[in-house]
């Protein structure tokens, strides 16, 4: 079952008069055989449910300080002809009894809840978005996270994994950024990249003729999701864990990274697509800081003089949490300089912020 909830909302320049703007409605409510019941809201307006023999359920709230709230709830099998009349019989009743006090209307599409799709993910601002999603096409949980691939209309499948999207077959801009595509040259190279199980990166970089690539990427199970799902991010890199110019080692990078390290193995690229800058420093976020603080250590010691660290910070609009992150680039075994590039990636709706890291 799911459930869809349409709003109505009125901004006025002045109080409305709750008495009348409640008797002039009622004659629809009437209509509609709803049944009305006045909620006191001690002094704050005027608050009122309406209820149907079919189960729409209205709430109508006059605030005390010039607002007209309209929420409409029904289930999704409802007649959506009669809601739309329903609704359209309140605005208009409701724009002729406000007449001369209004500011603005707005009338949004409806916000379907608890359906066996789900199209709403937010952005990393913690702003919502709809997709237009309109089937489940993966949908497992490995040992370490839950694995959802999603199919849009307009970005094709989307990876996502924890409820954050990590990509869509249409966000090769992501891809091109993390690994400075078109301003490096990757020819005869040696790169390593930490996760990307997906195989976006691992795709584009073997076109570009390197030398080898390393992946490591801890979770075989969206490798798996991904080898099947995600094919025109992927391609067919991921049939095959070795290929003529690269490996996958299915393992936790961090002790991969210390026993390069040990060894002395050095790396041209490292492009780490692990996790995006966390957007606090709130307790629950410290140990995810001192990942990356970790990480960064790390791959900045297996990078060679001349070699360069991609990865990818978060929202443009995150300036608090991507000031923190580059705090931490000071904080590092060694002085580094950084550049950094704003991208719009298509599934994300929203600017991203890109990073490039080499020692001084």
């Amino acid at each position: 079952m799911a459930l869809r909830h349409y709003t109505l909302d009125f901004n006025l320049s002045a109080p409305a008069d709750c008495p009348s703007t409640v008797r002039g409605l009622q004659s629809i409510f009437q209509e509609q055989e709803m049944t009305e019941t006045v909620h006191d809201t001690e002094g704050h307006g005027y608050l009122a449910t309406f209820i149907g023999k079919n189960g729409r359920l209205v709430i109508l709230r006059v605030h005390s300080q010039g607002l007209v709230t309209v929420d409409l709830q029904c289930c999704e099998g409802d007649n959506i002809a009669q809601v739309d009349n329903l609704l359209n019989a309140l605005e208009k009743k409701l724009k002729s009894i406000l007449h001369g006090n209004i500011r603005g209307v707005k009338r949004l599409p409806a916000l379907t809840r608890g359906a066996a799709v789900d199209r709403y993910w937010p952005t990393a601002d913690g702003r919502l978005v709809e997709y237009d999603i309109d089937r489940v096409v993966y949908d497992e949980d490995s040992a370490y996270q839950n694995i959802k691939i999603l199919h849009s209309q307009q970005f094709g499948n989307i990876l996502i994994l924890n409820g954050d999207v990590n990509l869509a077959e249409s966000d090769l801009p992501y891809t091109q950024a993390i690994m400075g595509r078109g301003k490096e040259n990757y020819t005869g190279k040696e790169v390593l990249i930490l996760g990307g199980g997906d195989g976006g990166i691992l795709a584009e970089a073997v076109k570009l003729k390197p030398k080898m690539i390393t992946m490591v990427e801890i979770d075989q199970m969206v490798i798996d999701g991904c080898r099947t799902h995600m094919r025109k991010a992927c391609g067919s890199v991921l049939d095959n864990l070795k290929g003529d110019c690269y490996q996958v080692l299915v393992e936790d990078c961090v002790p991969v990274l210390k026993k390069y390290v040990e060894e002395g193995k050095t790396f041209d690229y490292v492009i780490n697509d692990l996790t995006a800058v966390p957007i606090s420093t709130a307790p629950e976020e410290d140990s995810t800081w001192e990942f990356l603080q970790l990480i960064l250590d790390l791959s900045i010691k297996v990078l060679r003089p001349t070699g360069k660290y991609f990865t990818q910070g978060n929202c443009a609009n995150l300036t608090e949490a991507l000031a923190l992150y580059e705090e931490q680039l000071g904080r590092l075994s060694c002085p580094v300089d950084f550049s950094k590039e704003v991208v719009c990636v298509p599934s994300y709706m929203e600017l991203w912020v890109f990073y490039t890291v080499w020692k001084k």
